[in-house]
């Protein structure tokens, strides 16, 4: 079933995130770049949505916008109520801090500190988060708490980024490329992780990805192309992360 942008979410399901009318431009003049052209897109409390599209299409600069990292030029973003491009800077830097999680392609770990203390950066400074070990068993890596970054593998490195991001408990999960550097093997592992966490923790997940195999586990597809979301398809048949292959 595909579905109009901008649709209100089904009876009982709430909305995380409701998008109206976003646009982002980037420069002026002849170097100007519209790198979201009136986006209307509303998130599901709860769900896994993944966005689809080619380079530049405007997925990540949403996503970025989403998750208080980025400003638009125009339009309007309501987080449960809560208008996103009204706040000051101090508020969105608690917003990021208490509300959102953020995993990267690239997975940003201090090679000086262990496992365990590369998530403890995140669970030092936010309050009701979880334990560094009890994250770290959530994503399998229990053994693997006392090893510095460069005696891990790549999946194991990112399952530790995937730790960092839900050791505070977040309600969204942002994933930009989260398996853009890893083979199919440890890509499909950070997926589980992923989509396992997420439900551990009742996240609403947003994942950006090249891959068009990630969004069999998504509830639903969001498709972009030249700055616009020109199609967002619910999944009827949702994979499990193993059944994946790249």
């Amino acid at each position: 079933m595909t579905m109009a942008t901008g649709t209100a979410p089904e009876a009982g399901l709430s909305a995380a995130f409701q998008v109206r009318g976003l646009t982002k431009v980037y420069g002026t003049g002849a170097g100007e770049v519209r790198a979201l052209r009136g986006v209307d897109l509303d998130v599901r409390t709860g769900e896994t949505l993944v966005f689809l599209g080619p380079s530049g299409s405007g997925k990540s600069t949403l996503l970025n916008i989403l998750g208080g990292l980025d400003r638009p030029t125009a339009g309007s973003v309501m987080f449960h109520g809560c208008d996103l491009t009204r706040l000051s800077g101090p508020e969105l830097t608690r917003y990021r801090r208490t509300s959102v999680g953020f995993i990267f392609q690239f997975f940003n770990l201090m090679p000086a500190l262990t496992a365990r203390e590369n998530v403890e950066l995140i669970t030092e400074i936010s309050p009701a988060s979880m334990t560094a070990a009890d994250a770290l068993a959530l994503v399998g890596l229990s053994d693997r708490m006392d090893h510095f970054p460069a005696e891990l593998s790549g999946g194991q490195q990112q399952r530790v980024a995937v730790a960092r991001a839900i050791a505070k408990r977040p309600d969204v999960l942002f994933c930009d490329e989260p398996t853009g550097s890893l083979d199919s093997a440890s890509g499909v592992q950070v997926i589980e992780a992923i989509v396992d966490v997420s439900r551990e923790i009742g996240a609403t997940t947003l994942i950006v990805t090249h891959n068009a195999v990630v969004a069999d586990i998504a509830d639903r597809v969001v498709r972009f192309s030249n700055g616009a979301v020109v199609d967002v398809t619910d999944n009827p048949a949702k994979r499990v992360p193993q059944e994946l292959t790249w």
